[in-house]
């Protein structure tokens, strides 16, 4: 039973009074909330006794703030990376970005940002109460983001962090729903779809012809096995078996040196490889100065994991603008690429090779068939839709084209 007592008292400043609220939770523990006016009083008991009858009611929820959640959520996130559970620096850094640039920004972390990149967005929800975290809440925030330009994809991605967050602090007994487990993010029809174009036969062959030792390797295994620059980086040589002519993934290593299993499950794989990228890699380990089972393929110059972005600034994108100019002086034209397009550019060899579209998802190590259609499903061949409903309905309309043809026949008789 909850109740409502008028308070007055008198001191210095003259006489006043407010409505305090007195409730027993599930529990049987003892609250109170003072208020300056009896309406809020009597809407909050409204809102308590209802919490409280469907056990929905937690004390600490009315104080916590949505920070305080982030907060203890990265804090958990933080041990489990130091304690190697699953937890990468990057993909700490990641969710960090999500929750910190957008849910809950402090210009602490916004002071650490390069000025050119940092993110500015004050439609964030730091201050909010946990016992005040609806569903409405939640959407409201969704709908600031996309007012904002973020994109449907990213905007998913900060509210599944969110919800992660929440969830956190659900098991914490801070509140007893996640209101944010059920939020739907849509946009316009085909935004955030995935759709790639991989580059032309005829570029990368302008590249790989610009290219030189290390970098030629990496970019024609890249170009023929559809590995990611992080899986590739993370190859070793016990992971090439040259009698069955395979190469199998099973690990990545990402941006801060730290290795890895795959994005996911499906990730881990074996690709065939051609006699030719085989024969590349033999003469490669045959010059190479340790080729140890465990030592890896491409490494660095003090024997450990390459450094993807030098290799972008340093190697990549110059061997861009020299193919570039190369096609220029030689009257060609040259669309310049990115790494990642290697991938794609393996995967559309795949398809026009007429492999199977499981048989390339898993080569490609997609997580279900569904991903690898929605990014390449154009690239497959179409069939004569034509041709096959005329086929079709042939069986169905077989009679009534016989009789037709039959007085066609009969009237060029006449």
């Amino acid at each position: 039973m909850a109740t409502i007592t008028k308070r007055k008292w008198t001191n210095k400043s003259g006489d006043h009074e407010a409505w305090v609220l007195a409730w027993t939770d599930a529990s049987g523990k003892r609250h109170k909330k003072q208020f300056d006016k009896k309406r809020d009083a009597e809407a909050h008991r409204t809102e308590v006794t209802h919490q409280v009858s469907v056990g929905t009611f937690r004390a600490d929820a009315a104080s916590t703030t949505i920070d305080d959640a982030v907060t203890d959520y990265l804090k958990l996130l933080a041990d489990r990376r130091d304690r190697g559970e699953h937890v990468t620096e990057h993909y700490y850094r990641t969710v960090e970005g999500q929750l910190r640039n957008y849910v809950a920004p402090t210009e602490e972390h916004r002071a650490k940002q390069p000025e050119k990149t940092r993110i500015v967005f004050d439609g964030g929800i730091s201050a909010v109460k946990l016992s005040q975290a609806s569903a409405k809440v939640i959407g409201d925030f969704r709908d600031r983001l996309r007012a904002a330009g973020v994109g449907v994809v990213t905007t998913r991605r900060i509210l599944g962090s969110l919800s992660r967050a929440l969830q956190n602090a659900v098991g914490n007994d801070l509140m007893a729903i996640n209101p944010a487990s059920k939020i739907r993010v849509t946009g316009k029809r085909g935004e955030g779809a995935k759709k790639v174009v991989a580059p032309s036969k005829a570029d990368v062959a302008a590249a790989l012809a610009e290219a030189k030792g290390s970098l030629a390797v990496r970019m024609r295994l890249s170009a023929s096995a559809g590995v990611r620059a992080s899986e590739l980086y993370a190859l070793r040589w016990k992971h090439v078996a040259f009698n069955a002519g395979e190469l199998t993934v099973d690990g990545r290593v990402d941006a801060y040196k730290n290795e890895d299993t795959t994005k996911s499950e499906a990730g881990v794989r074996q690709v065939p490889l051609s006699s030719a990228m085989l024969a590349e890699l033999r003469k490669w380990k045959d010059a190479a100065k340790s080729s140890e089972v465990d030592d890896l393929i491409f490494p660095n110059a003090k024997g450990g994991f390459l450094d993807h972005k030098n290799i972008l600034k340093r190697e990549f994108r110059p061997l861009m603008k020299a193919a570039a100019a190369k096609a220029t002086a030689d009257g060609k034209k040259f669309r310049p690429f990115n790494w990642h397009a290697l991938r794609h550019f393996a995967i559309s060899l795949w398809i026009e090779a007429d492999l199977k579209p499981k048989t390339i998802q898993t080569f490609a190590g997609h997580s279900t068939l569904a991903l690898t259609m929605s990014r390449y499903g154009h690239m497959f061949k179409s069939d004569n839709h034509r041709n096959i409903m005329d086929s079709i309905s042939s069986s169905i309309f077989a009679e009534v084209l016989d009789g037709a043809q039959m007085a066609h026949d009969e009237l060029d008789a006449v």
